[in-house]
């Protein structure tokens, strides 16, 4: 069986490009497809060949890859599949959009469905430069929701990575999906029972993952905070906090799971469709203190892994705070839960019996 693995592009290092570089592993075997790729920003996939699309050739596309959105969809249209019997595609958008051969299968791990275009407001204010130009923009979106909605009909399966992305695809492109929580690389974090008098937020600072709530909160407590991560937000939320915060921008890979396992508890503030730092987070040993929305509700076990604040506010995370310093965190316990239920062996476990099933062949040709 010829396989072919297809991302939207491979110009940053995010959870779905970490996810995807599990796949990469996975199958050494596959040829893999790409819009852009810039090997220095993203996930390392060593020796192997990336084939990429006529974006690649515009100057500047992998450094300004989110202005190239009209013209993804006809890139991706433009890739020759027709050589592959099965092709995964992990999107946030485009890469569902590819083309395959007759008595092919297309299962599209999807991490969610197109965000700019659907949920088109908060995009918006994220990136804030882009507002200006509203008008033009949702003119130009209109048309693009169309075409993804006709593209979302490509793959015969969808996968999501947690529930509420499941309900997303299924609301908007009126495709059932399978939820299967997505692993982390378990090999890559350090466990400790060990923890120290500090919590940490490691977060891009962009304004959805909500850490001015985060410093307002520890600004009131006067708790140790660390903030590692990097964006737009920084100088914003370092004018805002007091000296009991601090922050540590990109560390290394190495340091950064010596954070996550030497932490009191892992802060996550922002609603996200399936979140891989508290599973990080709690196969390091550590607590989670997550609002409880999103993809946090599949993964996190109120009192056992985390505590979950109800609403988006200093306040509400405040309370949270509290309550986690009262409980006697069984950390060990917390490891093994996320070890039993989001390393690579039980992902792939269920993974290829949906491919198997779905192509059905045999699991050795798989």
């Amino acid at each position: 069986m010829k396989i072919a693995l297809v991302h939207d592009y491979l110009t940053q290092r995010g959870g779905a490009e970490r996810v995807f570089e599990l796949f990469c592993k996975r199958y050494p075997e596959a040829d893999i497809f790409t819009s852009l790729y810039d090997p220095q920003q993203t996930i390392d996939l060593g020796e192997r060949i990336v084939k990429t699309t006529f974006l690649q050739s515009i100057p500047g596309a992998a450094k300004y890859f989110r202005l190239m959105a009209p013209l993804y969809f006809p890139a991706f249209r433009s890739l020759d599949l027709q050589d592959y019997d099965l092709i995964i595609s992990s999107s946030t958008s485009f890469a569902k959009a590819v083309r395959k051969k007759p008595g092919a299968r297309h299962i599209c791990f999807c991490h969610n469905v197109t965000r700019f275009l659907w949920d088109t407001e908060t995009y918006l204010r994220e990136y804030g430069d882009y507002r200006y130009f509203a008008p033009l923009i949702e003119q130009v979106f209109q048309m693009m929701r169309k075409v993804d909605l006709t593209y979302s009909q490509e793959p015969d399966l969808y996968i999501a990575n947690s529930s509420v992305v499941a309900r997303r695809i299924e609301e908007i492109y009126g495709k059932k999906a399978i939820v299967v929580n997505y692993p982390i690389d378990t090999t890559k974090f350090l466990y400790s029972d060990k923890k120290e008098e500090y919590y940490l937020a490691s977060a891009r600072m962009i304004s959805y993952k909500r850490l001015d709530i985060i410093v307002e909160a520890f600004n009131w407590l006067g708790w140790q905070l660390l903030i590692s991560g990097s964006g737009p937000e920084k100088e914003r939320l370092e004018s805002k906090a007091l000296k009991n915060i601090k922050f540590v921008g990109h560390v290394t890979d190495l340091k950064r799971t010596q954070l996550f396992a030497n932490a009191s508890s892992i802060i996550v503030a922002a609603l996200e469709d399936y979140g891989l730092v508290p599973v990080e987070a709690n196969v390091s040993g550590t607590p989670v203190i997550a609002y409880g929305a999103g993809g946090v509700l599949d993964t996190q076990i109120p009192g056992k892994t985390g505590v979950f604040f109800k609403r988006q506010t200093p306040e509400s995370l405040q309370a949270a705070l509290l309550e986690a310093r009262e409980i006697s965190w069984n950390y060990e316990s917390i490891r093994n839960h996320a070890m039993t239920n989001f390393s690579e062996d039980a992902f792939f476990s269920k993974v290829e019996q949906v491919i198997e099933q779905a192509c059905r062949v045999h699991p050795s040709l798989v």
